[in-house]
């Protein structure tokens, strides 16, 4: 005769495999509607056009469109919450990178752990960081720009895309090395940051290299310095910060896609797949090289990778953003 403990563990393994079963089915006829990437920055910005880059090429893997929602605020929470809420069907990605996935979680107190509350699908091509500023700062490189700030102490402005943004730790860290102030104006992404430091509205960004690129070529804002081990092979010119004269200012911003927790592995396995192979498209690594982007090494693409990535990188930035003190905005 079964016991009530031994009935309940038959029911759970009966429900167990009646969800694998449910999702294996739901891989097989995945997708069969547009699929939505959450960017959670403004439209014009450099998350903004990876990840339309992205989606464009996954559409061709896939045979459903994808549509870009940028949801601004709260340096990117606000949007990692809504796909933290979304139904784990494979419909909501969650786009996002080190300010968003790691910082915040440091910054906000956020109703989600977003360690647990996503499942990871892939790395996606990294951002190196660059010094510009605004075209009329005299400065002509990186030792008399240090020396511009230091004799403007708390008067020189640093465009950031919020608190905990990319660009807000990348000032913060430059502040560390240095021992500059600055005085942070927080913007709803780099894209609004970039039309103001072009305006000559604000002094400098350490910014996305793919958000100032066309700006730089154009001579309308300088570039100082990439924080890059290497020079960027679409921009050659521009010196890294170790040659310019700041060792150690080393940061690159990674980018991820997650989707809800509970997504069925097979549809994780789909979306993995079709955006392995948009970022081994030629035609996908010639945008991205031109926006100053890096392909992550293949073995770098899984999601177990990404999993150990973002957790040792929240173990590395919170100790540095929670001495820093930096508070939401």
């Amino acid at each position: 005769m079964r016991t009530l403990s031994s009935l309940s563990a038959v029911a759970a393994m009966s429900v167990a495999a009646v969800s694998i079963i449910a999702g294996a089915a739901a891989a097989q006829t995945y997708p069969t509607k547009p699929i939505t990437i959450i960017v959670p920055f403004a439209a014009g910005g450099p998350s903004d056009a990876l990840a339309r880059i992205m989606g464009e090429r996954m559409k061709a893997a896939l045979g459903q469109s994808f549509v870009v929602e940028n949801v601004t605020g709260a340096a990117g929470s606000i949007a990692v919450g809504r796909a933290v809420k979304a139904a784990p069907d494979g419909y909501t990605l969650s786009f996002g990178h080190l300010g968003t996935h790691v910082a915040n979680g440091a910054i906000y107190a956020l109703p989600y752990d977003m360690l647990t509350d996503l499942e990871p699908v892939t790395m996606l091509p990294s951002n190196p960081m660059v010094v510009v500023s605004r075209g009329t700062l005299p400065a002509t490189n990186l030792k008399e720009l240090l020396a511009w700030l230091k004799a403007n102490p708390d008067k020189a402005t640093a465009g950031t895309a919020g608190a905990g943004s990319g660009s807000h730790i990348a000032g913060v860290y430059l502040e560390t090395l240095t021992g500059l102030r600055l005085q942070y104006v927080p913007y709803r992404g780099t894209a609004p940051a970039l039309t103001d430091l072009v305006s000559g509205q604000i002094d400098i960004i350490v910014d996305q290299a793919s958000n100032s690129m066309q700006q730089i070529r154009g001579g309308r804002i300088r570039a100082y310095a990439v924080t890059d081990s290497k020079r960027l092979p679409a921009a050659p010119d521009i010196p890294t910060a170790e040659e310019a004269g700041l060792p150690g200012f080393h940061m690159v911003l990674w980018n991820g896609l997650w989707v809800p927790k509970g997504t069925p592995r097979e549809i994780i396995a789909r979306l993995n797949a079709a955006a392995v192979e948009a970022m081994a498209d030629p035609a996908v690594g010639k945008r991205l090289n031109d926006l100053g982007l890096e392909v992550p090494a293949r073995d770098q693409q899984t999601p177990q990778a990404l999993a150990v990535w973002h957790k040792a990188e929240v173990d590395k930035w919170w100790p540095i953003i929670r001495k820093a003190g930096i508070k939401p905005e």
